[in-house]
């Protein structure tokens, strides 16, 4: 057995200009919201945004407790606000990105398996994928996966409940 993961469908962006306008824009917002990330303890900050279908945005940046099982990451916060917020509207996309205070990123921060997992409710909630746009640090390259089927494969799904 391997250590190697399997390949996954992506794409690189090293010249991020070659992105839609939207795209750019959602990944300002998910780079400010580390702004407001409360990490204390690991002092890894990450934003998160969706770009819903009509243009509106909704954010989100990772919440820390002394008690780590209590911490929400950036993506769940964006996922979450936006279900809250009772828009019926679809999700386009979804931005990520992190720094660490302590040390560069070198490699885009993908999402945890709890954040996949919401993901992929997200998708099945709306019946099509959302896709992400992955980066670290200062956008020197986003990796773009169109639905989250490509990184969590055989995923737990509503179809096992009913």
């Amino acid at each position: 057995m391997t250590n190697n993961p399997a390949p996954y469908k992506h794409h690189v962006y090293s010249d991020v200009s070659q992105l839609p306008e939207d795209i750019l824009e959602l990944l300002s917002k998910a780079k400010s919201m580390t702004d407001l990330a409360y990490a204390p303890y690991s002092n890894f900050l990450v934003g998160a945004a969706v770009l819903l279908e009509n243009g509106e945005h909704y954010g989100g940046c990772n919440q820390e407790n002394a008690s780590y099982p209590l911490c929400i990451c950036a993506e769940r916060v964006a996922l979450y606000s936006y279900g809250a917020a009772g828009v019926k509207t679809k999700i386009k996309a979804l931005a990520i990105t992190a720094f660490n205070t302590a040390k560069p990123l070198t490699e885009p921060c993908m999402p945890c398996g709890a954040c996949r997992q919401v993901i992929q409710e997200f998708e099945h909630r709306q019946d099509r994928p959302i896709d992400l746009y992955v980066t670290a640090n200062n956008l020197e390259a986003v990796l773009h996966i169109s639905g989250i089927g490509h990184i969590l494969p055989s995923a737990f799904s509503y179809n096992d409940l009913i």
